[in-house]
């Protein structure tokens, strides 16, 4: 009789908290056995299908013998292309070459993953602003490199300064990542800010990583987000990452791209090419569609989380809240009641006496304490739903 293996995995994946959604899908299948009817609005997965050209150029390309091969570890050409000309047309990021300053990736959350294993070391530091993406710290981690977090919070309007970073860790910074429209407080970050984190970041030849998943996902041109690309000075330290998963509603498709300074590129490639084959060729081309097409396809997209938008925050507000709209992303954050111990708390509460999941903001690292995340990723009937269950079962802010 064969005995079941007990060796551990490697301490700095144990010392990894457990990945929050993990334990909501576990929560949530609680729930679902003891018969209740979840509203879920906890992961950001859009649950609006891909415009229909997406999906038949997917379908189409499905079926090129060509795409049935490994493909090229950069992305096609075709691709890479449709990026930089979708730079251009959107943000005025001109000239980019599809050969040296953008790269394929399978999601955008794979690229910053490798891009992190790309600059960590035992004696070097990332600096990520707090609460975060789980992957802007967790990559950084389980490759042996150190975190540190720069809190980011409605005193300093979640506009956080880097010159009151330690010098002594500045010192040791190799990448600095910031991701505005942010995830999850909805942050949006106007041009001068990020002027004054590309001067700060070659001041201190520090690699500048955009996460720009929810550059597309905003409601009025007056809050229209900016990327790092834009600023002067950004292509010496910078790396844009972009994903088609919100923009489209291509979540499972797994399709994003990183543009930017042709060394940091050239490292995020390194990476790739020993990790895995690149995105599958038949996704690119329906991405390519995408994002030639994206003029198409965004403005409805945009509409019905603006209209979604709407309802649960009206609703949430007549309920005690406080909660402006966001102005971006597909999210709103809101504090916990007082009498509630944490989040976590709070949202096992929610989910038990109303089948409505939230994510508890400690999901986003220690300094989401307090908050929860809605994902407004149900129809506006089934959010209205949520809320008069919430209200019905007195779930009040106070």
């Amino acid at each position: 009789m064969s005995a079941t293996i007990t060796l551990p995995p490697a301490s700095r994946l144990q010392a990894l908290p457990k990945y929050v959604f993990a334990r909501l899908e576990e929560l949530k299948a609680q729930a679902v056995a003891k018969g209740a009817d979840l509203i879920d609005l906890g992961m950001g997965n859009p649950d609006q299908p891909t415009p229909q050209p997406i999906v038949q150029a997917a379908m189409d390309a499905a079926g090129n013998p060509e795409n049935h091969r490994y493909p090229t570890f950069g992305g096609k050409k075709a691709y890479r292309q449709a990026a930089c000309d979708w730079m251009a047309r959107r943000y005025n990021v001109l000239g980019l070459d599809p050969d040296t300053q953008a790269q394929a990736l399978i999601g955008s959350k794979e690229g910053i993953a490798h891009l992190s294993m790309a600059f960590a070391d035992e004696d070097a530091v990332n600096i990520v602003w707090s609460p975060h993406y789980p992957v802007h710290a967790r990559a950084n981690l389980i490759a042996a490199g150190h975190i540190h977090n720069v809190v980011m919070n409605e005193a300093n309007n979640y506009l956080p300064d880097p010159e009151t970073i330690p010098k002594a860790v500045v010192a040791k910074t190799r990448l600095l990542i910031i991701s505005y429209p942010h995830n999850p407080t909805t942050a949006i970050a106007p041009r001068a800010y990020l002027e004054k984190m590309v001067a700060f970041c070659r001041k201190h030849q520090i690699v500048l990583i955009s996460d720009l998943a929810y550059g597309e996902i905003y409601y009025d041109d007056a809050d229209k987000p900016v990327s790092i690309l834009e600023i002067p000075g950004a292509m010496d330290v910078a790396i844009e990452f972009h994903s088609c998963s919100k923009s489209f509603n291509m979540a499972g498709f797994r399709a994003g791209f990183a543009v930017g300074n042709p060394e940091i590129i050239s490292h995020l490639y390194n990476v790739k090419t020993n990790c895995d084959y690149g995105l599958a060729g038949f996704i690119q081309d329906a991405a390519t569609v995408a994002l030639n097409r994206a003029e198409d396809f965004l403005p409805d997209i945009c509409t019905t989380y603006r209209e979604r938008r709407d309802v649960w925050v009206a609703g949430i507000n007549k309920m005690g809240w406080n909660i402006e709209l966001p102005k971006a992303t597909l999210y709103v954050w809101m504090p916990i009641p007082q009498d509630y111990e944490n989040a976590t708390v709070f949202c096992e509460d929610v989910l038990a006496k109303t089948g409505v999941v939230l994510t508890p903001g400690s999901a986003f690292g220690q300094h989401g304490e307090g908050y929860v995340r809605t994902a407004l990723v149900a129809p506006k009937e089934r959010l209205q739903e949520g809320l008069d269950r919430m209200a019905a079962a007195n779930i009040r802010f106070s």
